[in-house]
């Protein structure tokens, strides 16, 4: 059985650890994870701003801790220059979008897992993002993470955050969506030594970030709290991203203030809330923000527009699947109906699909 990586007990061995996606959250994050005094040594796949990361690093323009430049390990074109390095990695930490209709991140990152020593970490939106990776690696632990940072590549290779740091780290074997998974072939045994490890690869993370004073607010749940958290997530991205689009492009603070828009984002997060206990079978906590201070607290978010928004008006693919389709599949193998959030599914995924058939037609 796997045996997380954990740094200390050799002190001569450096732990590796690489990025899949140069993104904001990705540089953000691997630039507070990169620290080869204590033998931490991080690097980065980037795709478009590679040319721009390998000259001259990442220039990060932070809230939190001030103008730096960070030059990770290594940076690759690719995940298959990534699996050339001459050392296994300790870590692959994926931060790109998830798009499970267009790619499979899982089959991607595959060269750069070794089933005895890689831990996965999984940095992403939606939910239901973690069963392709457990189907294809079903011994190989698995951190789900969720984040709510708030970051932005201005210009290819300099990243500015503008506030947050939090991230919620916990164990992934297979229980909190098992509903997606085709079938799982761990026993008993197998599992709990899986918990333990995933367990363990997290609980190595928040030690380094919190320990080194790298992240202050780094937060370990359970399994099943861990997917609450991103359940909890989902209530903000199911409700304003899909809206943005389908209202014709308005902001999220302009889309508040319109009354009936309002109405309707109360009752996709409202849905959302009375849905989740009867899917994870535990209540929100107290401490997660209900849907009216999120309404409220979005009232001052002028300007802001969610990332669905931007990737449409770029002409990027949607996140659809893991914020609209997986939760509504989810749910009704609980035998619960998200009968709003299927309305934006459809809606959503017919009007991407029409306009990627119009312009193929334009070739």
């Amino acid at each position: 059985m796997h045996q997380a990586p954990k740094a200390g007990s050799d002190p001569e061995r450096p732990m590796h650890v690489v990025f899949v996606g140069a993104g904001a959250v990705g540089c953000f994050y691997a630039s507070r994870l990169h620290y080869p005094t204590h033998n931490i040594h991080t690097s980065l796949i980037a795709r478009s701003n590679y040319k721009a990361l390998a000259a001259d690093g990442v220039k990060l323009q932070t809230h939190t801790f001030g103008d730096y430049t960070f030059h990770p390990h290594a940076a690759f074109p690719s995940v298959a220059a990534a699996a050339q390095a001459g050392h296994e990695w300790d870590y692959v930490i994926v931060t790109t979008k998830a798009l499970p209709d267009r790619t499979d991140d899982s089959e991607l990152i595959a060269p750069l897992v070794t089933p005895s020593r890689t831990a996965i970490v999984l940095i992403q939106n939606g939910v239901g993002v973690e069963a392709p990776y457990r189907a294809r690696f079903p011994q190989t632990p698995i951190v789900s993470a969720v984040t709510v940072v708030s970051a932005e590549q201005t210009s290819p290779g300099t990243i500015r955050q503008n506030r947050w740091t939090r991230i919620h780290l916990g164990p992934y074997v297979d229980s909190a969506s098992s509903s997606l998974l085709s079938s799982t072939t761990t026993t008993t045994n197998d599992t709990t030594a899986l918990t333990q490890a995933s367990i363990a690869a997290a609980d190595q993370l928040a030690d380094w970030w919190t320990r080194l004073g790298l992240i202050r607010d780094v937060e370990l749940s359970d399994e099943i709290d861990l997917q609450i958290v991103r359940w909890h997530k989902l209530c903000i991205n199911a409700a304003f991203n899909p809206s943005a689009v389908l209202a014709g492009g308005r902001g999220n603070a302009d889309m508040v203030r319109d009354p009936e828009l309002r109405r309707h984002l109360a009752g996709v997060m409202h849905e959302i809330w009375d849905a989740m206990p009867r899917i994870l079978g535990r209540p929100f906590p107290d401490e997660l923000a209900k849907p009216e201070r999120i309404l409220k607290s979005t009232e001052k978010n002028v300007g802001s527009k969610p990332s669905m928004l931007l990737d449409w008006e770029g002409g990027r693919p949607l996140e659809i699947e893991v914020i609209l389709g997986n939760p509504v599949r989810i749910a009704r193998a609980k035998g619960v109906e998200l009968g709003r959030l299927q309305s934006l599914y459809a809606l959503l995924r017919s009007m991407q699909g029409v306009r990627e058939k119009g312009e193929k037609g334009k070739l």
